[in-house]
């Protein structure tokens, strides 16, 4: 695979399972020094482990994006090992699904901490680097969820605003050679849908076989679909589209 991203800086937060390790070794197979953070040290580990073994650079450190002193001194550190940050994907996510009435207030609060107070928190915390250097290239993962999803109110309102937020971004750093763009998934086989079937009750292999029967193009999605759509974002040669949401769900969702 050519080395597209050669020389650049990834960070991902969240990324050590699931759609944001896919991104991870996306950015490593094509020559990116990759950063990233989670609450998840065994998991962290674990995605070390297999870069070294694969050959690739990755800084890994155990930290919450709702916390603003832990993103700072993440950041900071990945900054003095490797000189600054050109990507970022806000990834970092959870789910606390419950029907709207059943819904506490424990379960709205942290989606809305995680996804956009986290968000919020990281891409602050990088854009003065990428203001400098005047470039940069900011995706948050968001979900078809966005345009409604039963018993995910506190999840569907969070990956909406979001979007917004990357329209924002889009606009207020558009001149300093930075884009802020978007990529929503649908159905995608990691430790999260794995999570939910579980929560509902369901085998994995008959949650997978009941969502692909809504997909048109009749398969599950996987991390490396939405590394794809990541990687079109993050690309120098994309320098023109910024503000943008993507739907990669195997068919059309908005």
């Amino acid at each position: 695979m050519a080395g597209n991203f050669e020389g650049r800086v990834a960070f991902i937060t969240g990324g050590s399972r699931g759609i944001g390790k896919g991104v991870a070794l996306r950015f490593a197979e094509e020559g990116a020094k990759v950063a990233v953070i989670d609450i998840n040290e065994e998991a962290l580990n674990e995605i070390k482990t297999e870069f070294a073994e694969n050959g690739y650079k990755i800084f890994t450190k155990k930290a919450n994006v709702v916390n603003v002193e832990e993103v700072e001194a993440a950041v900071q550190e990945i900054v003095a090992t490797y000189g600054t940050v050109d990507i970022l994907v806000n990834n970092a996510g959870i789910i606390r699904d419950n029907l709207f009435f059943k819904m506490t207030d424990s379960d709205w609060q942290q989606v809305m901490d995680v996804h956009l107070k986290g968000s919020f928190n990281v891409a602050r915390s990088v854009q003065k680097y990428m203001v400098d250097q005047k470039y940069g290239r900011i995706i948050n993962i968001s979900s078809t969820s966005a345009l409604g999803n039963r018993g995910q109110a506190n999840y569907a309102t969070a990956k909406a605003g979001l979007q917004g937020f990357t329209k924002t971004l889009a606009i207020e750093l558009g001149k300093y050679g930075i884009t802020a763009n978007s990529v929503a998934p649908g159905f995608i086989e990691t430790e999260m849908t794995r999570a939910t079937a579980e929560r509902v009750g369901v085998p994995f292999d008959e949650f997978v076989k009941f969502s692909v029967g809504k997909i048109p193009v009749a398969r599950s999605g996987k991390p490396a679909d939405i590394a794809n759509a990541v990687a079109f974002f993050a690309d120098e040669k994309s320098s023109f589209v910024s503000g943008q949401v993507i739907y990669v769900a195997g068919g059309p969702k908005a």
